[in-house]
């Protein structure tokens, strides 16, 4: 089933009355939020001011987990919940979600005890839904499992499982699911304005980014699920809002593969500044992070502050034989969190700032959803939509999503996993066809990754891509896993996406420009 974007834009167009949902924001809770109302047979659209999980939700550590972190901290209920909708996920999108060993090093003689009474726990709270058991390992043990682990004074270490995912390929696969159930789902479609009719909110004005064409949308239930963007919506609807949440930067790097050695990830319970840092083995890469810093505003592009940087790769050394530095970067990235911010002022430190969501709805029966984690994004839909129901008077369907299989679910064993195709899922076979029509789309884009030109126009065909830096960014994943290879795909990568969306040659010019000058952001100089 071949989506199209200006088909979905003209759908609009004609029927701009009559919807059951709509729903402000294409990151992980919009498109939850779609797929689960969608799934309960209501008539639903979804608006994304530029890509699907274009800003945080493309950014993150690539875990699905129950936050060891937050159990640290006494807050059960909400390592609880994550860890349900981890098991959850694991089953309803096993071509995404695999589980992951993580082993916290022991240097200490009585970090073993206490870390590992801490992990029972952990999987306690998992319940029938744990995947995988804690155990002690001795320090041969550790180092079979992660030969780069810094061995001077190495006791043994703790093992544990947690999730590991590709979040903006998540993305896709829920934006597929949603339209498979019916949802009409647009990006590069901008919410402008809130309409009221006998002062509740009732329409959307809406802005279509690429032909500046305005059209407005009549529904029975709005919701915000805009993200880091929220108070932008909230002021649409409320001219003297309140900032409901703050921005907390999260800063993470990619470096070779090398550096672990091997398939287990490094988690360090306790930084300097009181967080936890993982290393994380993704796509052949390691991904190594993460920060929490407070900051004053929210932008589409964040940038990595230098002190972040150095944070992440002098912790990550004390751990690792080998010192990672600025040159070993492949790509630096950064997301902002959208942190529901406490209602009694200032707050403090982010991580005094609670990450469990906030749902409430306005007085204009405006709905709207903050906080929260990729690995909750179902609980919070299936919350939202079960409000939706009360607030647009809709009939009473009961949520599916618990079971519900996600586009493109699929057994991947682990040696799939060492070719990116995996990430396609059941449509890998159909990639393959496009291959074997067109050999040429069989070569690779660049030596150093597995990326065909099939890939890219999949991405057009069935992804919604629309520019060079959906595809490489958030289809690929190629600037993430290194910015300076994508930027020589580019001019390629531009030519195929040209063809297939009917664009002339100062159209890949401006996107290679375009595109080159973002992935300077993510090279570290």
């Amino acid at each position: 089933m071949t989506i199209s974007r200006q088909k979905n834009i003209e759908y609009l167009k004609k029927h701009p009355d009559g919807w059951d949902v709509i729903v402000i924001g294409g990151g992980a809770t919009g498109l939850g939020v779609a797929v689960d109302a969608a799934s309960r047979g209501f008539k639903t659209v979804l608006l994304e001011q530029n890509d699907f999980a274009k800003s945080t939700s493309s950014r993150s550590t690539k875990l699905i987990h129950g936050g060891v972190r937050y159990l640290a901290q006494g807050d059960v209920r909400l390592v609880r919940e994550a860890l349900h909708e981890r098991g959850r996920l694991a089953k309803n999108a096993p071509h995404l979600v695999k589980n992951q060993k993580f082993i916290i090093a022991n240097y200490k003689l009585w970090e073993q005890p206490f870390y590992s009474i801490g992990m029972k726990v952990y999987d306690a709270l998992a319940g029938s839904l744990n995947i995988g058991r804690s155990k002690i390992y001795s320090k041969k043990k550790v180092i079979e499992a992660i030969p780069q682990i810094k061995q001077t004074d190495l006791v043994g270490g703790v093992m544990y499982y947690d999730g590991q995912f590709d979040d903006s390929r998540m993305a896709v696969n829920l934006m597929q699911t949603a339209t498979e159930y019916g949802a009409t789902v647009v990006n590069y479609a901008k919410v402008t304005g809130i309409q009221k009719k006998f002062a509740k909110a009732a329409a959307v004005k809406v802005k279509d980014e690429f032909s500046g064409d305005t059209f407005e949308l009549w529904g029975k239930t709005i919701i915000n699920a805009t993200g880091i963007f929220v108070d932008q919506i909230l002021s649409l609807d409320t001219k003297d809002h309140q900032a409901t949440v703050r921005p907390s930067q999260g800063v993470h790097l990619i470096v070779d593969g090398s550096f672990l050695g091997g398939n287990d990830a490094i988690m360090v319970p306790k930084t300097s500044d009181g967080r936890v840092l993982f290393c994380v083995p993704w796509h052949n890469k390691v991904i190594l992070g993460t920060t929490d810093t407070p900051l004053t505003e929210f932008v589409l592009e964040p940038r990595p502050l230098d002190e972040e940087i150095d944070f992440i790769l002098n912790t990550a050394g004390q751990y690792l034989a080998k010192q990672p530095t600025r040159k070993d970067v492949l790509a630096a990235y950064a997301g902002l969190r959208p942190l529901a911010a406490p209602k009694d002022g200032d707050g403090g430190k982010t991580k005094e700032i609670s990450r469990s969501h906030k749902l409430f709805e306005s007085e204009s029966g405006l709905i709207t959803i903050t906080g929260g984690k990729w690995t909750t994004y179902r609980q919070m839909a299936e919350e939202t939509v079960d409000l939706a129901i009360k607030v647009g008077e809709l009939p009473e369907r009961t949520c599916i999503t618990k079971t519900l299989k996600i586009h493109g679910a699929k057994t991947t064993t682990e040696r799939e996993r060492q070719d990116w195709s995996y990430v396609y899922g059941s449509d890998q076979e159909k990639i393959q066809k496009l291959q074997e029509a067109d050999p040429s789309l069989a070569q690779k884009l660049h030596p150093k990754f597995e990326f065909t030109g099939a890939q890219v126009v999949w991405a057009v065909r069935e992804e919604m891509a629309q520019t060079l830096d959906d595809v490489l960014a958030r289809r690929i994943r190629a600037l993430f896993l290194g910015a300076r290879s994508a930027k020589e795909m580019a001019p390629q990568v531009a030519h195929i996406m040209a063809q297939e969306l009917g664009k002339d040659e100062a159209w890949e010019q401006e996107q290679v420009a375009s595109f080159c000058e973002l992935a300077d952001g993510y090279i570290l100089d």
